[in-house]
């Protein structure tokens, strides 16, 4: 077992973080020897990127690096494997092999490089050990246990945790809040229907209304007494809170749902689990999985199972299959599970990157690249069309299959990434992104902004169930996913749009007293910075405005000494850690998008976070970053995407030499040689 390399507990301040690095030796690029001349050195580095970049691109023409979360993924595969009774040595061993490299000294997992450890995610580790062979009384696993029994054992843990413990009989199903299949008959005006959530929490949660009704317990292999407080009463009995506010509403009301689970029609029951099936079967895509993620694809398999459908029935058969392109083999012969995969999302960032360096708008990968992004391009409508049932589709979703969700943000990126390819066949081009354009002004949400997959979901209620707390579970507008779209809108020509100009006006209201746009998709304030600053540039706000003006102070105050930036993922719970955090690569050029789209390249703070861009970058052309800078739940689930750290910083670099890409509108993009 190894503890993370930079040896956190939690406990460090943001200012220490921001001093630290991690202790392994990374090797650099050594430009200060071959030039003294910053830009000569910036265009070195350049170079060097474009060159590693192009090599990682797939011969079908997309790119796609490792997603990488945390170890839950890894243990609830185990712990399905198990209840499906297909868990096999070869399996168990690498995924046990990776679950124990992640354990840090203390003997706890945590949810991000460097950060706290975590009840409910050291549990599920816990257990998945156990399964794969590990001794209760091994030094590792009673540090891991000892650290549960501290924080209030499983009965502390989120109720996801206690739902796959409660599958094997480690706890009480009656002790877990109730989940009707009924919601799938609530009309879509009626509160709490399965559209008030977000697509990621409605896919998870059908599938775990039938798990819910039929309470399935499988013989566990072994008791897990040494994880309660108290084994004989494991879970303690929480009051309530008072009757007229809202958490206390709710709570009455999953009691409500424990007395009418006793008294609900057979018949009725049945038929809604039958109903929520049907909406499972109907979404599942054609690779098998569902929505593209995982964990829906994991409850969709069981609940399916429990009705009856055999292992070797074609729908579970191709989603079993599904969930094992979700592992990634390392060298080591570790197993890691990938939440979802990003390949559409990777690939419109690397061509923008690309392109941004200088490499010609008909250069062969560029041309490849456009053509596979305009063939993932989705035509057929899907659960947004609940809310847009007139829109015509035409946006892009985030990984290889996934038709019934399509992404606003990846449909504006992919738009102004084919802006910059010289396709061949130019009407064809031209029709993805101007279909992808109008299903994105259909997105528009009531407020003017955009969120990421639905139109005003923002109902106060499902986060307010006991069940849902395991992260967001509704789909606001966020100012990164509107300022994409801003920016794209511009680049189209569409900056007077009255509809672009609510959302240009809904990003200046939402800035922050101190200058910054929150993150809601990339860690933090940081990233929703470097999205909204260019993009209210492109979209014509002078770079002496006054939000430009306290953007740029703000970017630059939270430079950290070393010349780079970073943010830690505790700046979502604690203001003390808003842009601060250890240098980081995606995080460095997100800074330097913003400084450099308000027109400070030329700025001393500009030139010191190139700096640090060149002198941290290896010699093959790439960086190293085991930072988690991206973001699924604003600090419940955190992503380190391995491309990030790969094309932020080749756009800063190639923006910082070549100038902004459209800064005299799509025609001035500079075309030069790689």
């Amino acid at each position: 077992m190894t503890a993370t390399t930079d040896g956190s507990t939690g406990a460090a301040t943001p200012r220490a973080a921001s001093a630290s690095r991690p202790t392994e030796s990374v090797d650099r690029a050594d430009t200060t020897v071959a030039t003294s001349d910053p830009r000569e050195a910036a265009a070195g580095a350049m170079r060097r990127s474009t060159a590693y970049l192009l090599s990682r691109q797939d011969a079908q023409g997309w790119w796609k690096g490792d997603l990488e979360t945390n170890v839950t993924m890894d243990s609830e595969d185990l712990l399905l494997r198990q209840f499906l009774g297909i868990r096999d040595e070869p399996t168990t061993r690498a995924a046990a092999l990776f679950i124990r490299g992640e354990q840090r000294d203390d003997g706890t997992w945590a949810t991000f490089f460097g950060g706290p450890g975590e009840l409910s995610a050291t549990i599920e580790a816990y257990v998945a050990l156990r399964l794969a062979g590990d001794r209760p009384d091994e030094a590792h696993m009673a540090k891991a246990s000892a650290w549960i029994r501290e924080r209030g054992g499983i009965a502390s843990a989120r109720v996801f945790t206690r739902i796959w413990l409660a599958l094997f009989g480690w706890w009480k199903w009656d002790d877990l809040p109730e989940l009707p299949p009924e919601l799938i008959y609530f009309p879509h005006w009626a509160p709490l229907n399965i559209y008030d959530f977000g697509c990621w929490a409605r896919q998870t949660i059908v599938p775990l209304t039938i798990v819910s009704a039929k309470r399935p317990v499988r013989p566990a292999p072994f008791a897990l007494d040494e994880l309660h407080t108290d084994a004989r009463a494991a879970n303690p009995t929480k009051p309530l809170a008072p009757v007229g506010s809202w958490d206390g509403l709710f709570q009455r009301l999953d009691k409500a749902l424990h007395v009418y689970r006793k008294v609900a029609p057979r018949f009725v029951r049945k038929a809604a689990m039958n109903s929520a099936a049907r909406w499972i079967i109907e979404r599942q895509e054609n690779d098998g999985c569902w929505g593209g993620i995982q964990p829906p694809a994991v409850y969709s398999i069981i609940a399916l199972h429990l009705l009856g459908y055999d292992l070797d029935h074609p729908v579970l058969k191709a989603g079993l299959a599904s969930l094992d392109r979700f592992a990634v083999w390392r060298e080591d012969g570790a197993r890691m599970i990938e939440a979802c995969q990003s390949p559409v999302w990777d690939t419109c960032l690397a061509t923008i990157a690309l392109a941004d360096a200088g490499l010609p708008a008909d250069h062969p990968q560029l041309v490849k690249a456009a053509d596979w992004m305009i063939s993932e391009q989705i035509v057929r409508p899907g659960d947004w069309s609940v809310r847009r049932p007139a829109l015509t589709p035409g946006g892009w979703a985030f990984e290889f299959h996934n038709d019934n969700y399509p992404d606003i943000d990846d449909t504006a990126e992919v738009a102004l990434a084919l802006r910059r390819v010289a396709h061949p066949d130019k009407a064809r081009l031209e029709n993805a992104i101007e279909r992808g354009m109008r299903w994105t002004l259909g997105m528009q949400s009531k407020n003017g902004a955009w969120a990421a997959f639905d139109v005003d979901n923002t109902s106060p209620f499902p986060n307010r169930l006991p069940f849902c707390d395991f992260g967001e579970v509704i789909d606001p507008p966020s100012a990164d996913v509107t300022g994409h779209v801003v920016e794209m809108l511009a680049v189209e020509g569409k900056s007077h749009d009255p509809r672009t100009r609510r959302g240009i006006e809904w990003l200046l209201a939402e800035q922050e007293e101190n200058g910054a746009w929150f993150g809601r998709w990339g860690v933090n304030y940081i990233y929703g910075t470097g999205s909204v600053v260019p993009a209210l540039v492109t979209a014509g706000l002078p770079a002496a405005h006054p939000a430009i003006r306290r953007a740029v102070k703000w970017v630059e105050s939270v430079q950290n000494d070393d010349g780079g930036w970073g943010e830690d993922l505790r700046s979502y719970r604690d203001r003390g850690w808003v842009g601060h955090g250890t240098s980081s690569a995606s995080q460095t050029a997100w800074a330097l998008l913003s400084l450099l789209a308000a027109g400070e390249g030329g700025s001393r703070s500009a030139e010191r976070g190139i700096a640090w861009l060149v002198e941290n970058q290896r010699p093959d052309g790439s960086w190293d970053e085991p930072y988690f800078t991206g973001t699924g739940f604003p600090w419940d689930f955190s992503i380190n995407y391995h491309l990030y750290r790969q094309v932020f910083p080749l756009t800063a670099l190639g923006r910082y030499i070549n100038g902004e890409p459209f800064a005299k509108g799509p025609a001035a993009h500079p075309v030069k040689g790689g």
